[in-house]
Order: structure tokens, then C-alpha cells, then sequence
């Protein structure tokens, strides 16, 4: 069994997707998703029951310092980290989580149709796509981008809808080995409809795989 945590506590913006992401998440884990907004959850017994740590549309700061200190020592003994949109807007303080996340959220245009870029294409969370995405979301920017050593999976080509803040590189998701775990975001994730959608079912699903491979 491979048991995910979905944590899902919000402290600033809270998204109307969330019940529908967790129950795709249910849909998709190999053993138990368990959904919870309790920060004392965030204690190295609880983890240690857990494949996966998902921030599913999390927000602002969300965790004590205890908390913090589980989660950093989750990832240090091998833990997986799954972050879905929201995730980049939470403990904006914390430079470590920062770096679990790979980047900070900067701004977004309203939602509209774009064009993704698929980068991965061998992933498992991206194999399953051509070299192109067309789908509506929120399109979010990022203050920097990911660090040198994450491998970007997908790119959003901005002129392809209106509000672009980040040019010709304009990553969406991406993973990398960070702190002795594996750490995965994709700033895809904002409508109710994202969840019911197949190709995004399957990135998700594929996100999964790899942080359990």
C-alpha cells in the first residue's frame, strides 16, 4: 500500500477545487488518501505512515514549527513531496520550503486557454502527451524559476494567451531530488473541472509514480 497525506489548509486565497481535488487524489492513490487541515498532523510518526506528502492548493503559512521541522526531517529520510498549484503560495517565510516547492508565485491573468509546451516527454507525468496541451487554467508566474537542477515537464507558451509575465521560458512544472527526498509541482491544478479532466488525471498520476519509483 502506498498511503498519501493531502494536506489542504489554507491561511490566505482558498480554492473551490480543493473537494474535487482530493477526490481524484483518492481515485488515483494505490492505497489510502488521507485529506486533513490539521497542522499537528505534521508530526515524524504520522508521516512516516506516508508514501507521498501532497499540498493540494495550500496557502499562506500553514504549519507550526514543529510541523516544519516533520517535514523537513520526512524529506531528509527519503520522503516524497507533491505540490499542486496553490502549493507555491504557502510559507512564503520558510526559504526551505521554498526550495521543496522550486519556485514562489508571483501573479496570474484571469483563467483562459493556452497553449502547454511538453518538455518531459519520457516522464511519467508527461509521457502520456503530445509535444503540445491545449486546456484552460490559471496561469501562474513565478518570482524566479525553478533552480538549475529540477527538470522542467511542461512550459506554458505565453503568446498564446493574455497576462505573461516570465518570456520565452515559462515553466509549469517540474521535479528534482531535494534534500535527501523528491520533490514535485505542477501550477496546474485551479478549476473543479482540472480534476475530472483525463490528461491532467494521468500527470497527476504520473507525478505520483515517480515520487514512489
Amino acid at each position: 500500500m502506498a498511503d498519501i497525506l493531502v494536506f489542504t489548509r489554507t491561511a490566505g486565497y482558498r480554492h473551490a477545487s480543493i473537494p474535487a481535488g482530493i477526490a481524484a487524489l483518492r481515485r488515483l492513490a494505490d492505497g489510502d488518501a488521507d485529506p486533513t487541515e490539521d497542522p499537528e498532523v505534521f508530526r515524524p510518526p504520522t508521516l512516516a505512515r506516508y508514501a507521498v506528502i501532497v499540498f493540494l492548493s495550500t496557502s499562506g503559512d500553514v504549519l507550526d514549527e514543529a510541523g516544519r521541522d516533520a517535514l523537513a526531517g520526512y524529506l531528509a529520510g527519503g520522503g516524497a513531496w507533491l505540490g499542486i498549484h496553490a502549493a507555491s503560495t504557502t510559507e512564503y517565510g520558510w526559504p526551505w520550503f521554498g526550495g521543496l516547492a522550486g519556485a514562489r508565485f508571483a501573479g496570474h491573468p484571469p483563467v483562459q486557454p493556452a497553449t502547454i509546451l511538453v518538455r518531459g516527454g519520457s516522464h511519467p507525468a508527461t509521457r502520456h502527451l503530445g509535444p503540445t496541451w491545449v486546456r484552460s487554467d490559471e496561469w501562474y508566474s513565478f518570482r524566479d524559476g525553478p533552480p538549475p537542477d529540477a527538470k522542467i515537464l511542461l512550459g506554458v507558451d505565453e503568446s498564446t494567451y493574455t497576462g505573461g509575465t516570465m518570456g520565452a521560458d515559462h515553466p509549469l512544472a517540474w521535479c528534482r531530488e531535494y534534500a535527501g527526498g523528491r520533490s514535485f509541482y505542477t501550477a496546474l491544478g485551479h478549476t473543479v473541472e482540472s480534476f475530472i479532466e483525463e490528461p491532467f488525471l494521468r500527470h497527476l498520476r504520473g507525478a505520483l509514480d515517480w515520487l514512489t519509483g
